[in-house]
């Protein structure tokens, strides 16, 4: 009898090993898709797979956390392109992944409160004058949340640097100081790690994209 739960025992460890190797793999496999989706079609996809992995893995906190990302960066190409009447649907769909992934992951996860305020950053900018004092805040909000939580994390601090790169003069920021902002996120990128293959490491592609800019377009 012990002989034939011993062979049951390891028959259901290759088993959930196999599922644990399956699950990595196609993990692996789309998340290295969000360096090379250029389109709100592509994210748009990209985010729906995501959804579809973290139904199947229903303990899993990254999934939805990358179905959140993925709406975000669709907002953002929609916003760059003018298109920002439609970026509260946008940002309501990646708040709902985000809730689901803060259920998993908990209220203390720096990378959580980041895309959360990205995603309120995308609300704020359907109507800035409007809604600064609204979603303009509650996106600084989460900024600080985050920071707090693990201020040596460089998305962190590239937001930041974008944010100033684009806040004009008048309001505190300035291209320079962007610059500046975006080379000490490139360091702690230099200096960073991810608990896991799997946990976010996206971002330094953009620190680089603009400290790569001709001085004239700085």
């Amino acid at each position: 009898m012990k002989k034939y739960i011993l062979s049951f025992a390891l028959v259901l460890m290759s088993l959930t090993a196999f599922a644990q190797t399956d699950y990595e793999k196609i993990m692996t496999e789309k998340v290295a898709k969000i360096e090379t989706c250029k389109t709100p079609e592509d994210f748009q996809t990209l985010s729906n797979d995501f959804q579809r992995i973290g139904s199947k893995e229903s303990s899993q906190w990254l999934p939805p956390y990358y179905a959140a990302l993925s709406q975000i960066q669709k907002g953002r190409i929609m916003m760059r392109n003018g298109n920002t009447q439609d970026l509260d649907g946008v940002a309501a769909q990646a708040e709902k992944y985000l809730g689901t992934a803060q259920n998993l992951a908990g209220a203390d996860n720096a990378e959580i409160h980041l895309l959360k305020k990205m995603a309120y950053s995308l609300r704020m900018m359907v109507n800035p004058q409007q809604r600064f004092m609204t979603d303009g805040a509650r996106a600084s909000e989460e900024l600080t949340r985050a920071e707090k939580l693990e201020p040596a994390n460089p998305r962190i601090a590239l937001i930041k640097a974008e944010d100033t790169y684009f806040t004009p003069e008048q309001y505190g920021g300035s291209k320079s100081k962007g610059i500046e902002m975006f080379k000490e996120a490139l360091s702690k990128f230099n200096a960073y790690k991810p608990k896991t293959a799997l946990d976010p490491n996206w971002g330094r592609g953009e620190a680089e994209y603009f400290l790569s800019l001709p001085a004239e377009k700085k």
